[in-house]
């Protein structure tokens, strides 16, 4: 991975605020989905896009690149502005998100879209799906590295459970976890329908090296991401405390926007306040 210098943290941010405006318009047109969990997860997939991942967006399927397996499919808007930003496919494509015969469906589909390595929607199985995939790897002799992106709200799921431990147990580490830590799933906050806590201290348990940062940070998740490309004993997860629906005021920390798509004016002001936090980011650039 290339040194992080004060201006490509500029572009990363950028392009962070972009990839949430896409977000905010491709909802509007399909009239549906999830934006709490997209909106949130904007820098880190910037920064996987952009910055982290050994990939290439015109060699989708080059043998040696690294895998980044989304296990919470619903947040896959953002997943679908980051590929479309960094050349996967046309920005245009992303209108025709969950409607009928698109690549874009509401939950990713592997053989639908280049560049996506799984299909996701039922929650707790892209950890499992991701393990397979390191696994693979190393009986394969391959090099890459395996992320998986899971929620916190899946940690719910018995089988996610179950894959930790499997992992910590096999030691396996060319893996890296990272956790939307939002604090939110549909019917509310996760400490009220079922807490989590302490979560660190529990994959600590099952031979996990646990990392936790402010996941809207893109230095600090840059900076976790080379902390766990040196971890070589046991697989790394990543806590990244994020804020869900960051950037548009009225989302923001809300539970009501996990699985809801903003109507017209809604996504007016939202729109207008993307537009203003990017101006700021660009002038603070220069």
């Amino acid at each position: 991975m290339e040194l992080l210098t004060e201006e490509k943290l500029v572009v990363l941010e950028e392009n962070a605020d972009k990839i949430r405006s896409l977000i905010i318009e491709m909802l509007l047109e399909a009239g549906s989905g999830h934006s709490a969990g997209p909106l949130g997860m904007a820098d880190i997939f910037s920064a996987f896009y952009f910055h982290i991942l050994n990939h290439d967006p015109k060699n989708p399927d080059w043998a040696d690149r690294d895998r980044l397996i989304l296990s919470n499919g619903h947040i896959c808007p953002v997943r679908y502005g980051a590929m479309a930003l960094s050349g996967y496919f046309p920005i245009e494509e992303l209108q025709t998100l969950r409607k009928i015969n698109s690549r874009l469906q509401g939950h990713p589909h592997r053989t639908a879209l280049p560049g996506v390595e799984n299909t996701s929607g039922p929650l707790g199985e892209g950890l499992s799906q991701a393990i397979g995939v390191s696994l693979a790897a190393k009986l394969d002799g391959r090099k890459y590295h395996v992320y998986a992106v899971t929620s916190d709200g899946e940690h719910e799921e018995g089988n996610t459970w179950e894959a930790i431990m499997f992992a910590g147990k096999l030691k396996i580490n060319n893996l890296t976890v990272v956790i939307d830590r939002n604090n939110i799933q549909i019917d509310g906050n996760t400490e009220d329908i079922m807490p989590l806590e302490p979560l660190s201290k529990k994959y600590e348990a099952f031979n996990w090296h646990v990392i936790e940062i402010d996941g809207n940070n893109i230095r600090m998740f840059i900076d976790s991401i080379n902390e766990a490309l040196a971890i070589t004993e046991k697989p790394t997860v990543i806590i990244a405390n994020t804020i869900p629906g960051k950037g548009v005021s009225f989302m923001e920390k809300d539970f009501h926007w996990h699985g809801t798509a903003p109507d017209k004016e809604q996504a007016k002001k939202a729109l207008e306040e993307l537009r203003t936090l990017r101006g700021k980011i660009e002038h603070e650039g220069q």
